[in-house]
């Protein structure tokens, strides 16, 4: 397991591997889904990732005479700029003069009057493949929508870069939030088509109500593909690396420990201005993508993850040392500045069970043995919803 960092160069992000040679992703297919479009008012959710090529698929659709009529926003907005957890105001796209609708903040999921008149809602959004990022959350609202008006719902799927892997702990009943809403494991290793499949069929949707859905699926893609996504899916994970580290890096946000959100590598360094573990610097600062970051203005010691190619590469699965290390550190040296662990801690990890064994000094490998009953379960579902070969 790849140990600590202490590189005084900052992380270049092209640690993974790409092999993706010959592949079309859903929303590429146009013909398997354009002639269904014809003569009806379409609604999509998109945001800068929904990209055909070079164009996006807003404005492919509108050249192709598509009466598109709304377009839903998830988190981070239409053109992909807005902070983790920043209110999303509605707009109108200024290209197309079509009005654009937030899916985020207090409205997470499509009204009656926001579908009146819809006839297919389309969903193309680029995901990371991790319970805790919230596209596949906006999706399990937006197919509630859909089959509570009788709207057909079509996903433009994608691959998923971390698709090759299952791993970490599955959500408990009540803890289900935003950062996750369903019983899967914190990398659940599917395409937001299978995803989509899974919730439909598996009675996970509000009152177990089904959408007429119908995927566009990737072609040529296994899960085996190691895929570079070509357009960064949010401002925080700007490249292969980040996306890489983000499953285990990302429950660091339940922590006193700063991801380096508000520098140039976020999710690629983990540091603090108090204690010391790694001789890497950083110093976070407010910018649009991270406004007032944790840490904002202050120096922070840490680790640079530049070097952990070989763990993006080869050791595909969460790495709880980094978390464990820390928070053992915490607790030897500065456990008077508060608790290592915020409430938001638990809403990632999907229970309480992972603060606690880590707090009572279980080992990596005590806390994986105990995941493994669950995962052993959630494959079997999973399995029942693949589209590619693993």
């Amino acid at each position: 397991m790849l140990g600590f960092c202490g590189q005084q160069s900052p992380p270049t992000g092209s640690a993974m591997l790409v092999e993706q040679n010959a592949l079309n992703v859903g929303a590429e297919r146009t013909g398997l889904y354009f002639p269904d479009l014809q003569g009806k008012r379409i609604a999509c959710v998109a945001n800068h990732t929904s990209m055909i090529g070079q164009v996006h698929l807003v404005d492919s659709l509108v050249d192709a005479g598509i009466h598109l009529v709304k377009v839903f926003a998830p988190e981070h907005g239409f053109r992909g700029m807005a902070e983790a957890g920043e209110e999303i105001e509605n707009q109108v796209d200024p290209k197309t003069g079509i009005p654009i609708a937030s899916l985020y903040g207090t409205h997470k999921k499509p009204s009656s009057s926001d579908l009146e008149g819809i006839k297919v809602v389309l969903f193309d959004i680029q995901d990371v493949g991790a319970r805790f990022y919230t596209y596949i959350s906006t999706m399990t609202y937006v197919m509630e929508a859909c089959a509570e008006n009788g709207i057909p719902l079509i996903v433009l799927d994608r691959p998923n870069p971390n698709g090759d892997y299952v791993d970490g702990p599955v959500l408990e009943k009540g803890y289900e939030s935003f950062v996750g809403l369903h019983p899967v494991p914190v990398v659940h290793g599917m395409t937001v088509g299978e995803y989509a499949r899974m919730v439909n069929e598996e009675g996970w949707l509000e009152n177990g109500i089904k959408a007429q859905l119908t995927v566009i699926p990737v072609e040529n893609y296994t899960h085996s593909t190691r895929y570079s996504v070509p357009v960064a899916p949010s401002p925080n994970l700007p490249n292969d690396l980040a996306i890489c580290l983000y499953p285990s890096l990302c429950l660091f946000e339940g922590t006193q420990v700063s991801v380096g959100r508000g520098t140039d590598y976020p999710f690629q360094v983990i540091g603090h201005p108090y204690f010391v573990i790694g001789s890497f610097l950083f110093k976070p600062e407010s910018r649009p993508e991270a406004r007032h970051p944790l840490y904002e203005g202050q120096a922070c010691t840490g680790s640079s993850l530049s070097g952990a190619g070989e763990f993006c590469q080869e050791n595909r699965r969460l790495n709880l040392s980094w978390l464990i290390n820390h928070y053992a550190y915490w607790e030897n040296t500065v456990r008077d500045r508060g608790n290592f662990f915020n409430d938001y801690f638990d809403k990632l990890a999907g229970n309480s069970t992972l603060r606690k064994q880590i707090t009572e000094g279980k080992t990596e490998e005590q806390i994986r043995a105990s995941w493994q009953e669950d995962l052993v379960n959630f494959k079997s579902i999973r399995k029942k919803y693949l589209l590619y070969p693993e």
